[in-house]
């Protein structure tokens, strides 16, 4: 029976999925022993204190947030340890890590999807998982030719009280071309920008979409507006590092792969539930689908919302967008079902039922369709441990 240390942010729902998919894999190959020990250790015992009480208790293995320039000490104790880049990578153990630069083109292609021509980023750029998702964002919009705008903080966790004082980031976001899609590093960066958004009367999504990463619904929920995100594989990343951890205590030291966590998809909320057109029909024709997509919807209802015939809606629609209606209904729709499939455990049919469709088969059929599997194996190959 393993002995883990759990050195992380409890309050963070990351590190809770973490701890999720440790412990399914603990379920089903343990079951281990966990002490969960606050990330307030790290700073009061330090790292000497936490490795001494690791060799007395006996620890068999550490998965933490810990410190780059204190790796000598991490390695010299012999303990397995697995770190989650907080920071920065390190080279000499084994990370939990994320594919950043792939969170970062996400965010870029669904704004690129909803007509954006402006963008912003706002995040730390000392901190490799800020910095990395930057550049991925970046990298994208300037293969379509498009520039980003930059805010970043001096230091990481910024303490600049912007609600109560007129501050740069107000001043930048003032003065950001209109509308722009922002993406940030995090949620809770997303919700410090939909504050200051409200502080100083900037409308969310109508000037500043805005586009957090980690899907943490706690944080996404207390937004005003509620908050769009990034999901992210954090389960499974959890699954696969504690089965390394298992690898390690058995085998030794040696060198082993990072633990990637994926990008999932966009959780659409109310921050970024917008197209980004200044053509008025256009903007009725999308804002009534955005309204009505878990009813059956069809185009002629659509084209009932604006003085123009149906050829003349589906070519301006088309101009605008880059898709016909039925199209764009068709991806949004997709999109609304695999957030139910991810976020539910209801089965497809009930799903469907719910978005006010009567033919579960059509709905899995597209579904394999636009995903490349069925619903049933998409949703299991993003549940940790299945």
């Amino acid at each position: 029976m393993y002995k883990i240390i759990l050195l992380l942010d409890f309050a963070e729902e990351y590190s809770k999925s973490l701890m999720k998919g440790i412990n399914a894999y603990s379920r089903e190959f343990g079951p281990w022993v966990f002490c969960r020990m606050p990330l307030f250790h790290r700073e009061t015992i330090g790292i000497d204190g936490i490795l001494q009480w690791a060799l007395e208790w006996g620890a068999d293995g550490i998965v933490g947030q810990l410190y780059n320039k204190e790796i000598d000490k991490i390695v010299k104790a012999g303990i397995p340890v697995i770190a989650q880049d907080f920071k920065e990578r390190f080279t000499e153990i084994p990370n939990i890590t994320g594919a950043y630069h792939e969170a970062g083109q996400l965010g870029a292609d669904y704004f690129l999807k909803k007509g954006f021509t402006n963008f912003a980023f706002y995040g730390f750029n000392d901190i490799v998982w800020s910095r990395e998702r930057a550049e991925g964002f970046e990298e994208r919009l300037k293969s379509k030719g498009h520039q980003v705008h930059y805010f970043e903080h001096k230091k990481a966790r910024s303490t600049e009280l912007w609600y109560y004082k007129p501050s740069s980031l107000s001043r930048w976001l003032k003065s950001l071309p209109k509308p722009i899609g922002l993406m940030t590093c995090d949620d809770n960066q997303g919700q410090h920008i939909t504050e200051a958004c409200r502080h100083v009367g900037i409308r969310i999504p109508e000037e500043v979409a805005v586009l957090g990463v980690d899907n943490d619904e706690m944080i996404c929920d207390l937004s005003d507006p509620p908050l769009s995100s990034i999901a992210l594989d954090v389960e499974k990343g959890g699954y696969d590092a504690a089965k390394l951890l298992d690898h390690m205590i058995q085998h030794g030291p040696g060198k082993y792969d990072d633990i990637i966590v994926k990008p999932m998809q966009v959780i659409t909320r109310h921050s970024t539930d917008i197209y980004a057109t200044n053509d008025d029909h256009i903007a009725s024709s999308l804002k009534y689908i955005h309204q009505n997509i878990e009813k059956n919807l069809h185009v002629d209802e659509v084209v009932k919302q604006v003085p123009l015939s149906r050829r003349a809606l589906e070519k301006r629609f088309l101009e605008i967008t880059g898709y016909p209606i039925y199209k764009y209904i068709f991806n949004l729709r997709i999109e609304k079902f695999t957030q139910k499939l991810l976020d539910t455990d209801m089965s497809v049919f009930e799903i469907a039922l719910d978005m006010g469709l009567t033919d579960s088969k059509n709905i899995a059929r597209q579904f394999r369709q636009a995903k490349g599997c069925s619903p049933s194996a998409y949703r299991n190959k993003y549940l940790a441990g299945k």
